[in-house]
């Protein structure tokens, strides 16, 4: 066999393989190479998805006609300065971009620094390179590719739909747009009108103006600010509330030191610090700036530079959980505006409109007995479901629907209250003037962020009224956080108060889940559940948490079981113990259908404002939704 040298055409287009893999990588490496040399605006034009035309065009430094004969040329950049690798501050470094896309398209580039009398352009046609002659143009460059992989046209079948094609190229725009919000970015994409991203101040309020500006005013609106520091490096930047999520991670962005990655180390620990908050399936939005020194973290990794490797890992995965873990705990109780505006528009679906039974069409009936109730009943829509009817139901509660005139103060007419909720908040039992008449609201309570407790609606909601507007709370989901909460707090502390049980429960089990309920005996005992074999088949309960002395021991092991196959023993000790004190926490809570008096309303939405996170329960659903009078106008067309 002969060994013989290959010609640089072959060369370049072998290289031009790992760098230019699609359209959107041409975006990426021109976008860059026009932010590295300083512009404040540049523009983005993209036809056919790429495959057609590619045109950059910024007011940067420019480059004369010496420097556009090098630029074409491999491994020539005028982003090192030096030799050493481990100190990159720009984008680019590696010289192949221009040389790699010059070998597989039709290229030229236009340039003119400032103050030059006129500007020169040199052509590169599948690798052939015309010398640079006269062009016009103002200050700045201007680079056009046009016949994308022409010279290489097999690489033409593995490419997607002009369609997809452009959004992944309009993806790189907007993550280089959010890099660097201190230069305007115009875009046009096909034949769609071009989008105009203004220049924005390089700091925080900057920052969120142009999240908004790319990603739109809903997201702006759903996002808090992030901002951490350790070891060396600096975390800023924004991020989403739990209840802004999405069904895929493309909404999440990573800069490090400016440079837009996609990481798995920072994208699981993003995952770790919402691991409470999300369902596994749902992904958060943000954006998260990390600045440190350039010889901490190598962005040599990989010809497309979009990933990176930190010298201390275990440091960055630290700051981003503790980072966003603090902000979205010391948030006030907010949920997404979005789940708002899809109430409003649900509740003024036409098939909603129908009104109780018998009613007339947008009729409801009117009130009788005054007073603030403890409880009102809702009409389900005609031919809904009642869950009254549910073999599911809490035993002593009516099964038929009752009217609103029935139910006025019907709640401490027996004289007889129920025991209170216990748990998270126990209050003690009304006395008998306020089993007459529930005390009237401290006018005070209007101005916290969840309200007044008002109203409850089919013992599973909670109406509260806020000062401008109202809070609508579901009952088993935010005590469902409280208890979760308050079991992690004893974690830490001294660990979790346990009860024990007089008589021992035994639980009937498929063997193999009782075998594997039994290897977790130590996690359990942990978190103040004590198991033991008890034979072939079923474990044997002798102490459950204190907080849970009221929960169904039996369903609340058997749920366990169930989900013991999924612990990742790969897991540090302290998610595998998160992950059963959630299931627990269930278990724990107050139950829909079960009814609580005013007091005890109003003390859930307080320890709800005290309580981190507790905008969502700890499975990712939002435990209120909050309506501002401008909400409820909507529903009544009033707006």
């Amino acid at each position: 066999m002969t060994i013989r040298r290959l010609p640089p055409v072959l060369i370049d287009r072998i290289a031009a393989g790992e760098v230019v893999e699609r359209p959107a990588a041409v975006v990426k490496e021109l976008m860059e190479n026009a932010m590295d040399a300083g512009a404040r605006a540049v523009e983005v034009v993209v036809r056919g998805g790429g495959r057609d035309l590619v045109r950059i065009t910024d007011d940067g430094c420019g480059m004369g006609p010496d420097d556009l004969a090098l630029c074409v040329e491999r491994h020539a950049t005028s982003k090192l300065a030096g030799e050493d690798l481990l100190a990159i501050s720009t984008l680019g470094f590696r010289g192949e971009a221009l040389p790699s896309i010059g070998a597989v398209a039709h290229l030229a580039i236009a340039s003119r620094p400032t103050g030059a009398p006129h500007a020169f352009e040199v052509r590169v046609d599948g690798g052939v390179v015309t010398p640079p002659r006269p062009a016009a143009l103002g200050a700045g460059t201007r680079v056009e590719v046009r016949d994308l992989f022409f010279a290489t046209p097999a690489r033409l079948k593995f490419l997607k739909s002009d369609r997809a094609e452009t959004t992944a190229a309009v993806d790189v725009v907007r993550r280089l747009a959010l890099a660097r919000p201190d230069v305007a970015v115009t875009l046009v994409a096909e034949d769609k009108p071009a989008v105009i991203w203004p220049a924005r101040a390089l700091d925080a309020q900057g920052r969120a103006a142009r999240l908004a500006d790319v990603l739109g005013a809903e997201t702006g609106a759903n996002v808090i600010p992030v901002e951490g520091a350790r070891g060396g490096v600096v975390l800023e930047g924004l991020a989403g509330l739990p209840s802004y999520s999405k069904a895929n991670s493309l909404s999440q962005y990573l800069f490090v030191n400016g440079r837009p990655v996609r990481d798995k180390l920072l994208m699981g620990a993003i995952r770790g610090a919402y691991a409470d908050l999300l369902p596994s399936d749902r992904y958060p939005v943000l954006a998260l700036f990390f600045s440190l020194d350039p010889r901490e973290v190598d962005v040599n990794v990989h010809p497309a530079k979009t990933e990176v490797r930190f010298r201390d890992g275990g440091n960055v995965r630290a700051l981003i959980v503790r980072t966003l873990s603090d902000a979205l705990a010391a948030r006030l109780p907010r949920t997404a505006g979005t789940i708002a505006d899809r109430l409003v528009a649900l509740a003024r679906a036409p098939e909603l409109e129908q009104g109780p039974p018998g009613a007339a069409r947008g009729t409801t009936p009117p009130l009788s007995g005054g007073g603030t109730w403890a409880r009102t009943a809702a009409y389900a829509p005609r031919g809904g479901y009642d869950w009254r009817s549910s073999p599911a139901r809490p035993p002593g509660t009516p099964t038929a629907p009752q009217s609103f005139a029935e139910v006025g103060r019907e709640d401490y007419a027996a004289g007889a209250p129920e025991p209170p909720v216990q748990g998270a908040f126990d209050i003690a039992p009304p006395s008998a003037d306020a089993r007459a008449d529930a005390a009237p609201v401290e006018a005070g309570d209007l101005d916290r962020p969840l309200g007044a407790a008002r109203a409850q609606l089919h013992e599973t909601y909670i109406v509260a009224q806020t000062r401008d507007g109202l809070v609508l709370v579901d009952q088993h989901a935010a005590h469902e956080r409280l208890v979760y909460e308050r079991l992690k707090a004893g974690l830490d502390r001294d660990g979790v108060a346990r009860q024990g049980l007089l008589i021992p429960a035994v639980v009937d089990l498929d063997p193999a889940d009782a075998e594997r309920l039994a290897d977790k005996a130590a996690d359990l005992s942990a978190l103040g559940l004590v198991v033991e074999p008890f034979g072939p088949g079923a474990v044997l309960v002798r102490e459950v948490p204190a907080l849970l002395k009221d929960a169904d021991v039996t369903k609340l092991v058997r749920d366990l079981a169930e989900h013991a196959a999924e612990w990742d023993d790969a897991l540090p000790l302290e998610r595998r113990l998160l992950h059963v004190a959630a299931t627990m926490a269930c278990h724990g809570s107050v139950r829909a259908g079960r009814r609580l008096r005013v007091e005890e309303m109003n003390a859930l939405l307080r320890e709800m404002e005290a309580t981190p996170n507790s905008g969502e329960c700890n499975h990712g659903r939002p435990t209120f939704v909050t309506l501002s009078l401008k909400d409820v106008e909507k529903l009544f067309a009033r707006r």
